[in-house]
């Protein structure tokens, strides 16, 4: 058996060649026009010595190159392996020495880091631009194109996804064209609400990342909608896409949204288009996005997943009841259990660990059998995340099992703590961090950014969480810093905090 994840655009290329696929920098790129130039560099990567299974890394912010050379490299067999932009040259060259990448395509903007980081290797590298002639992305495209996609199988790896690495080096998920076809498959039907005209997205989720990729990208191409590119989110950029291009869909992780809610602008923009926004990657305080839904009048849909599933697992759907805070119900085709640590399932409501088992499962780890087995057991995914399932079927993370914070013998389960300084009026962005103590082993300290003039202290943050928590787990320690320390995808990163 033949699948290939470049047939999601192939199709559709077949079917509306006119239709629009991407708009950036007032460019629009046709559907026709992307399946062109993604068959063009596959006839080129062949005739570099590219062979199916070999790994072409991209070094690619969120521009046409980036999916130009992510369905380039599908078409011609290869294993995509995005790189975070933001990646120093000593981590590319981790990235590409692990990963045994062929080729590096990298932008511009970041060629002195993937050269840097390819050059000990002998990794040739090639610039993602447009330009006709050399080492380019467009003289790849320029090539004769192929006649038609490598024929990959179901279990073939399409693309190696490194995860953040908070404990040891990061490790690459092999992801089959299985895994990403069928995830991507149920995002528009199960996640979104019908559209004669097709849906509009903006993608400024990063696209190295499987959130934006799987979600945006690949759900909107394998659907036969657009997406709009941002390479880096700012609240007043996503507004007036979103109005200039009468956007459907907004995808992002809390701290957007926080960002949006919270934005002051020289005037309001007409947002009446958007149907659905969807949210994942870290937990969703309740006061935001209930904030957010009335201010805009839109529905936000939270859901949940890791790299290693591809990544969707579960979401909340429009056609089951909506529970504000929780991470929904198992998507089609995945099933999902509340587990104890002898992986015995647990009763309603009780708490244990998140296991996954499905259509979206990565491979494993490449090249780390061990790591893959600890992970992989017993035919569940072991999350790390810790949580519970309600009478309904629905599902609720508590926290991560690593971010879960032992004061005096008592668990304290740091999302709990966020939940209550976000209801507080000042308070823009939260995280609860566990700090070493003498006595009590931990103690819950709290981090938080405040909105502009707001004027709340320390000590009056301590006692407003003092007043709603039970005495073990409010806040001893209140820290007020100017803005927390995120990631690319616009996470925020509680082991720089810890570090600190």
């Amino acid at each position: 058996m033949h699948l290939n994840l470049g047939s999601i655009l192939q199709a559709n290329a077949n079917e509306q060649p006119d239709a629009p696929v991407m708009r950036a920098s007032g460019e629009t790129i046709s559907y026709g026009e992307l399946d062109r130039a993604a068959r063009g560099v596959a006839t080129c990567l062949h005739e570099r010595g590219i062979v199916p299974g070999s790994k072409i890394a991209l070094l690619v912010p969120n521009v046409p190159e980036f999916t130009i050379a992510y369905f380039g490299a599908l078409y011609a067999g290869a294993t995509v392996v995005p790189i975070n932009v933001l990646a120093a040259a000593p981590e590319v060259s981790y990235f590409l020495e692990d990963s045994g990448a062929s080729l590096l395509i990298v932008h511009p903007l970041f060629e002195q880091a993937g050269r840097e980081g390819a050059a000990p290797l002998g990794v040739p590298v090639v610039l993602a631009t447009s330009e006709p002639e050399g080492e380019t992305l467009g003289a790849l495209a320029a090539g004769a194109p192929i006649d038609v996609p490598h024929p990959t199988s179901p279990q073939d790896t399409a693309v190696i996804l490194y995860t953040s690495g908070t404990t040891g080096k990061p490790k690459g998920a092999e992801l089959t064209h299985s895994n990403l076809l069928l995830n991507c498959a149920v995002v528009v039907p199960k996640l979104m609400p019908p559209s004669d005209e097709g849906h509009r997205a903006l993608a400024t989720l990063p696209l190295f990342h499987s959130f934006g990729q799987t979600v945006i990208q690949n759900g909107m191409i394998a659907s036969g909608g657009s997406f709009t590119l941002l390479p880096r989110f700012s609240p007043e950029d996503a507004f007036e896409l979103i109005e200039r291009d009468r956007l459907t869909i907004f995808a992002g992780v809390p701290t957007m949204y926080f960002a949006l809610l919270h934005h002051r602008g020289d005037r309001a923009h007409d947002v009446s288009t958007l149907q659905a926004c969807l949210t994942g990657g870290a937990p969703m305080p309740v006061e935001v996005l209930s904030a957010f839904e009335e201010k805009f009048n839109v529905e936000i849909l939270e859901g949940f997943g890791l790299s290693e599933t591809s990544p969707i697992a579960s979401f909340n759907v429009p056609s089951k009841p909506r529970k504000a805070g929780s991470i929904g119900y198992p998507v089609w085709g995945v099933e999902m259990a509340i587990l104890d640590e002898n992986d015995e399932p647990l009763p309603d409501g009780e708490r244990g660990e998140i296991c996954i088992r499905g259509h979206n499962i990565m491979k494993g780890y490449l090249g780390r059998p061990d790591a893959t087995k600890e992970t992989l057991k017993n035919g569940w995914f072991h999350s790390g995340d810790i949580g519970y399932r309600d009478e309904d079927g629905c599902y609720w993370i508590v926290d991560r099992k690593k971010d879960m914070i032992l004061r005096g013998g008592f668990n304290v389960y740091p999302r709990e703590v966020e939940e209550v300084l976000y209801e507080h009026e000042d308070v823009v962005e939260a995280a609860v961090i566990g700090v070493p103590h003498e006595s009590h082993g931990e103690e819950v300290k709290a981090v938080v950014a405040l909105g502009e003039g707001a004027g709340v202290s320390a000590d009056e943050l301590r006692d407003f969480c003092k007043d709603r928590l039970a005495a073990y787990k409010y806040p001893r320690i209140v820290e007020i810093i100017p803005e927390l320390p995120k990631g690319p995808t616009g996470k925020i990163l509680k082991r720089e905090l810890r570090d600190t």
